[in-house]
């Protein structure tokens, strides 16, 4: 069995450990979004990418959800001495060595998926992951503060500002040009089914849809999506901050909208939104919280079971 899957950060990640659980033998092939990628210090970071491989390959930190496990912060500690800017941003002294790598193959010509596919070769996540793009994508905000309206990187807004600002636009720079990597379109062809996990619908799975070809490929398989949000709120992080920027309501119904038809065949809803439907698309409520790994592994398999039986 072959199994496509959209994914963005924690959430994604956290599922994915789940479906891998759900279905041992089924190669999945993981489209990591790249538009969070930013550079600091000199350094291409690539965040949705490695949280997906450390989470699979054993070396996040678990309580975070993202970064290394037994991490220390002794080269950030020494950048904040020199006054060095962004100090909002905490990158590790381990997870500095996986961006001195990706950044140094980088310079030496080689593109994000031979790089990606290089380091997972460390971790053995168990998939295959591949970025969205091998163009370089970045996902800008426009808001609106004390300095006035100005555009900054997707990362400064959320990790620095907590989304604390309103944002009036979200914008993926360098989308029009950009083609999908090698590898993603041929994967999504030879799927059986396709798997959008309970990342963020604007800035994760979104993000990866705007891929020219991308959401066409995506939208000629049978398709279940999970929602990120229950009874009204997030599962975890500002979903509802993304949504607002595209004024699109924080439920359960809108995102299912927001998807739509025909990308879309099943979607998975908690059971406080019991009642969801949408003309085409079959709607079944289950527990979407992923608390432990049981729970994680039942709601994978749960999104296997009706996109299988929707292929059928």
């Amino acid at each position: 069995m072959r199994i496509v899957s959209l994914a963005g950060g924690i959430g994604g990640a956290r599922f994915l450990r789940g479906l891998k659980a759900a279905a041992p033998d089924a190669e999945i092939t993981v489209i990591g979004n790249t538009g969070d990628d930013i550079t600091l210090f000199g350094l291409r970071v690539c965040p949705d990418l490695d949280t997906v491989m450390y989470t699979l390959g054993g070396g996040i930190n678990e309580e975070q959800g993202w970064g290394r496990e037994k991490e220390t912060h002794a080269v950030k500690e020494e950048l904040a001495a020199y006054g060095v800017e962004p100090q909002w941003f905490g990158l590790g002294d381990r997870d500095f060595a996986t961006h001195i790598v990706r950044s140094q193959m980088l310079e030496a010509g080689y593109p994000l998926s031979q790089i990606t596919e290089a380091l997972c070769a460390r971790w053995q996540p168990g998939v295959r992951l591949i970025p969205m793009s091998d163009d370089r994508c970045e996902t800008h905000v426009v808001i609106t503060d004390e300095r006035g309206k100005r555009a900054i990187h997707f990362q400064e807004w959320w990790v620095r500002m907590r989304a604390s600002v309103p944002a009036e636009s979200i914008a993926l720079v360098g989308v029009d040009t950009a083609k999908p990597a090698p590898g993603v379109l041929e994967a999504i062809a030879e799927a059986d089914v396709v798997i959008l996990p309970p990342s963020n619908p604007v800035v994760s799975v979104g993000t990866i849809l705007q891929v020219p070809g991308i959401r066409d490929a995506v939208a000629a398989k049978t398709v279940v999506g999970v929602s990120p949000i229950i009874g009204g709120a997030p599962v975890r992080g500002m979903a509802d901050a993304t949504l607002a920027a595209i004024g699109v309501e924080t439920s359960a119904q809108a995102v299912l909208e927001l998807y739509g038809r025909p990308l879309l065949d099943g979607w998975l809803v908690a059971q406080e939104d019991a009642g969801v439907a949408l003309d085409g698309v079959t709607v079944q409520a289950r527990p979407l919280l992923m608390s432990d790994p049981d729970a994680t592994r039942a709601l994978a398999g749960a999104a296997l079971d009706l996109a299988l039986d929707l292929a059928r």
